[in-house]
C-alpha cells in the first residue's frame, strides 16, 4: 500500500505516474479555489419528492443535517433571480421543481419559481454521517440499476489490461484481444465508461467517508485506515475508477478551459479575492491540459450511437433523480453536486463542439449552478487522491502486528463479499448471487479465495498499490469459477459494491 500505482490508466490514454505527478498540487489549489465566493455557493432544493418510493427514509443522525444561508449572505449577482433564465442550447423539458436539455445528462433545479436554498459548500463537509441502513442501501442500490448495461467489477476483470508501462494509442486498444478481435457484446468501450463513472464516484464518497471518519470513543474526526483498507486498498480497481473520473473531469475542464477563463467571477467588488479566483483557477486548467488525456470521440460513433447516447443520458438523468431520494440531508447535497458535476463533464465531452464551447458565440452555455458543481466535483476526486497518499503513511507507520490484523479484517470482508452474507459492517462488496451454489462447491471456492487473499495482502504488505498488475490476473484467473457459481441476472450484476453509503 505504500507504493504508488503505475502504468496506463486504463479506458483513457494518461497513466498513473502522470495523475501522481500533479495530484498535491491540483488538491491544493482546487483546495483554495473552492472556497472562493463564487465556487462555495450552491443552491438546491433538498426537500423535492423522491419520484421513485416513498420517501420515508429520513436520518436523524447530528451528522446528516446541515445549515442554508440567508440569501442576503449571497452575492445579489448570483442569486437565483439573476440567473433565472434558462439557456436556450436546445430544447427545455421541464418537470415539477426541475428541467433538463437535450444536451443535459442531469435534471437541474427549476431556478424560477422552487424553494431552494443556498448553502456554504466550504462548511459542510463531505464525511461519515451515521447515514446507514436499509434506506442508504437501497439509494446505492437504485444508483446501479440504472446501469443500463448490467455491467460489474467483475466484468471489467476479463478484458486483457495494456502492458505495464506503455501507454496505448488509443482507447479501444487494451479491449482488443491477441487477435485483434473485439467482441462487442463484451468490449463496448461506452459500457465501461458508464460503469467507471458509477463506481469511481462510489469509491471516492467512500474514500472521504474513511477520511473523515468519527472516533466514538473520543468524539474526534481523522482518518480511518480499517475502513480505508476494508473499502478501497483491498480493492485496488475502486483506487482505479477514482484516477479514471479525475482523469475524465480534467478533460471535461481542459475542453472548457477558454469557456471557464472568460467567466465573470466577481462577487464582492474585492479586486484580490477576484485575481486569486482567476489565478488558481488558471492553474487548474493548466494541469487539465497536461493530464486530462482521454479521447472522447472514440464514443458513441458508428449505426446505434445516438440511440445508445440517448440512453446513457436517460439513465444518468435518473440517477441524479435518485439524489432526491437520500434521506440524510448532507449526502443529498453531496450527490446533487457530484451527480450534477460528472454530467456536466460528460455533457462537455459528448455533446459540445468546438464552436459551442466558444465563449464569444454562446456564454449561456451553462448555468452557474453547473460550473460550480464541475469543480467542486474535481475538487472531491482531487482529495480522494491526496486522502490515499495519506493512507499511504499510515500504512507505512503500522507494526506487523497491526498490519495483520487489517489484513484479517479484509479477509472477512472479501469472505462476506464471495459468499454474498449481507453485512452493513462490510461496504464494497460484491453482490449476493440470485441462486445459492452447491455447498461443497461454496466451500471449495471460499476456501480458495481465502488463501489467495491471503497470499495476496501479505506480498503485497509494502507495496499494495504498485501490485495492482499482479492481483488484476489473479482475478483473471478465478473470474470464470466465480461467475460459473455465482450467476446473477442482468439487473442484479450492476454494482461489485454494496449499497452501503
Amino acid at each position: 500500500m505504500t507504493d504508488q500505482p503505475t502504468g496506463p490508466i486504463e479506458t483513457t490514454l494518461c497513466d498513473y505516474e502522470t495523475v501522481e505527478s500533479v495530484t498535491e498540487q491540483l488538491y491544493s489549489d482546487l483546495h483554495e479555489l473552492v472556497s472562493k465566493p463564487f465556487f462555495k455557493y450552491f443552491r438546491a432544493d433538498l426537500y423535492r419528492e423522491c419520484p421513485f418510493w416513498p420517501d420515508d427514509g429520513q436520518c436523524n443522525e447530528a451528522g446528516c443535517g446541515i445549515t442554508s444561508l440567508d440569501e442576503s449572505d449571497v452575492p445579489e449577482k448570483f442569486r437565483a433571480k439573476a440567473l433565472s433564465q434558462v439557456s436556450s442550447v436546445s430544447e427545455v423539458h421541464k418537470l415539477p421543481g426541475c428541467y433538463y436539455r437535450d444536451t443535459d445528462f442531469c435534471y437541474l433545479d427549476d431556478d424560477t419559481g422552487t424553494p431552494g436554498e443556498y448553502y456554504d459548500l466550504s462548511t459542510i463537509p463531505e464525511r461519515y454521517t451515521g447515514y446507514a441502513g436499509q434506506d442508504a442501501r437501497r439509494i446505492w442500490r437504485a444508483i446501479y440499476e440504472e446501469n443500463c448495461f448490467g455491467l460489474s467489477e467483475l466484468n471489467l476483470m476479463k478484458t486483457k489490461n495494456p502492458a505495464p508501462v506503455t501507454l496505448p494509442d488509443t482507447m479501444t486498444d487494451p479491449f482488443k484481444n491477441e487477435n485483434d478481435e473485439v467482441d462487442a457484446s463484451e468490449q463496448c468501450l461506452e459500457k465501461k465508461v458508464y460503469y467507471k463513472i458509477i463506481s469511481g464516484l462510489h469509491a471516492s464518497i467512500s474514500t472521504h467517508i474513511c477520511y473523515e471518519s468519527l472516533d466514538k470513543g473520543t468524539g474526534e474526526w481523522g482518518p480511518n485506515l480499517p475502513c480505508f483498507v476494508a473499502r478501497i486498498a483491498s480493492h485496488p480497481e475502486r483506487l482505479q475508477y477514482i484516477y479514471f473520473n479525475t482523469v475524465l473531469m480534467l478533460r471535461a475542464v481542459a475542453r472548457l478551459g477558454p469557456y471557464l477563463e472568460a467567466y465573470d467571477y466577481c462577487a464582492f467588488g474585492k479586486h484580490e479575492d477576484d485575481e486569486e479566483t482567476l489565478s488558481k483557477l488558471h492553474n487548474v486548467i493548466n494541469t487539465a491540459q497536461t493530464v486530462g488525456k482521454f479521447d472522447e470521440t472514440v464514443l458513441f460513433r458508428g449505426e446505434n450511437a445516438n440511440v445508445l447516447k440517448e440512453e446513457f443520458k436517460s439513465h444518468f438523468r435518473n440517477v441524479t433523480r435518485i439524489m432526491d431520494c437520500t434521506g440524510c440531508d448532507k449526502c443529498r447535497l453531496w450527490g446533487k453536486v457530484q451527480t450534477m458535476g460528472l454530467a456536466t463533464a460528460m455533457k462537455i465531452l459528448f455533446e459540445l463542439d468546438e464552436t459551442a464551447l466558444d465563449p464569444n458565440a454562446n456564454a449561456g452555455l451553462l448555468t452557474r449552478q453547473e460550473v460550480v458543481a464541475l469543480i467542486n466535483t474535481l475538487h472531491r476526486f482531487a482529495e480522494s487522491l491526496h486522502a490515499t497518499n495519506v493512507f499511504r503513511e499510515m500504512w507505512q507507520q503500522t507494526n506487523e502486528d497491526e498490519s495483520e490484523k487489517l489484513i484479517t479484517e479484509a479477509e472477512r470482508a472479501a469472505k462476506v463479499g464471495v459468499v454474498g452474507i449481507a453485512d452493513p459492517r462490510a461496504p464494497l462488496t460484491l453482490r449476493q448471487p440470485r441462486t445459492s451454489p452447491a455447498v461443497g462447491s461454496e466451500a471449495r471456492l471460499w476456501e480458495q479465495a481465502q488463501l489467495r487473499f491471503a497470499d495476496i495482502f501479505r506480498i503485497c504488505r509494502d507495496g499494495t498499490m504498485g501490485c495492482i498488475g499482479y492481483i488484476a490476473g489473479m482475478w483473471r484467473e478465478v473470474v470464470q469459477t466465480m461467475q460459473s457459481v455465482f450467476a446473477p441476472g442482468a439487473k442484479s450484476q450492476g454494482p461489485g459494491y454494496s449499497t452501503e453509503l
